[in-house]
């Protein structure tokens, strides 16, 4: 039998509070989803000014590092035609994401969920994205 991880609903407030954070001090009102290690959500967000179209785009970001393990804008440039995983945006009903601003949520070095952000550009997502993991791990003190 194995026994697996994953983030509790008050860890994926702290996640979203990170990202609040960084999303007020840059101005731009973000959607925050927080996801299991099976991608299921776990909690979401969207700030007031939050983009419509970006609810779900924040949820599949969460559920794709998550379930893939890796920052989604590694697959940006993967499925690219010609590229190994060609085509894996289309998969898992639509869900999985390419576009920069998922990340995988860690402690002690095991993946227990995934972030995902959306309103902003992919870089302006990474940005609150990474935040948010940085503020995780100081306020509940659990190591990446």
């Amino acid at each position: 039998m194995l026994t697996t991880k994953t983030l509790s609903i008050a860890e994926a407030k702290i996640l979203i509070e990170g990202a609040r954070l960084k999303s007020e001090e840059m101005g731009i009102p973000m959607c925050i989803a927080v996801c299991d290690t099976a991608g299921h959500l776990i909690s979401f967000d969207r700030m007031d000014g939050g983009k419509i179209s970006s609810i779900s785009i924040a949820i599949d970001k969460a559920f794709t590092a998550a379930c893939a393990r890796k920052p989604t804008q590694v697959y940006g440039n993967l499925c690219q035609p010609g590229q190994p995983t060609f085509g894996i945006h289309i998969t898992n009903g639509g869900h999985f994401c390419i576009i920069g601003g998922g990340l995988p949520v860690t402690a002690d070095g095991e993946i227990v969920g995934g972030i995902g952000i959306s309103s902003g550009t992919a870089i302006e997502d990474v940005e609150v994205a990474d935040a948010a993991l940085a503020y995780f791990h100081a306020e509940s003190g659990v190591t990446a």
